[in-house]
């Protein structure tokens, strides 16, 4: 009887771990997502923190990484780490006009003006202020 329910369950463990192994790679959360999980396109993300993840690393529109740390990408170290997010900017709004135009709050930012120069449109924003707010 002993046996039976070991070697029960161990095919039931090894059934529900090759049952994860074959489930699409998703981002751990508090960091950047995979970027397969980002390119894969039979089966985009479909929550919209990772879809902010994506654009967020996406080179040819957020690029955030190029200047802010980011766990889980190689990233830059030129602005503020992305950590701790929510209870730095418990206001939603707040973050999203940063990211949108953050010259409105320091004229002298080199971070890019996100909405005035069209590089992300506002449900790509909105998507990106959900994912940082994870951080």
């Amino acid at each position: 009887m002993h046996k039976t329910a070991t070697l029960i369950l161990g095919l039931s463990a090894s059934l529900f771990l090759g049952t994860l192994m074959t489930l699409p790679a998703a981002s751990a959360a508090g960091q950047a997502p995979d970027p397969d999980v980002c390119e894969d396109k039979i089966n985009p993300p479909k929550d919209v923190v990772t879809q902010g993840g994506c654009i967020v690393i996406e080179r040819k529109k957020g690029n955030c990484m190029a200047c802010h740390a980011i766990a889980g990408v190689a990233s830059g170290n030129v602005a503020p780490p992305l950590v701790s997010m929510a209870q730095r900017f418990p206001d939603k709004n707040k973050l999203r006009d940063q990211i949108s135009d953050a010259a409105k709050f320091n004229p002298n930012t080199v971070m890019p003006p996100f909405a005035r120069h069209q590089i992300l449109s506002k449900d790509e924003i909105d998507k990106v202020v959900e994912f940082i707010l994870s951080l």
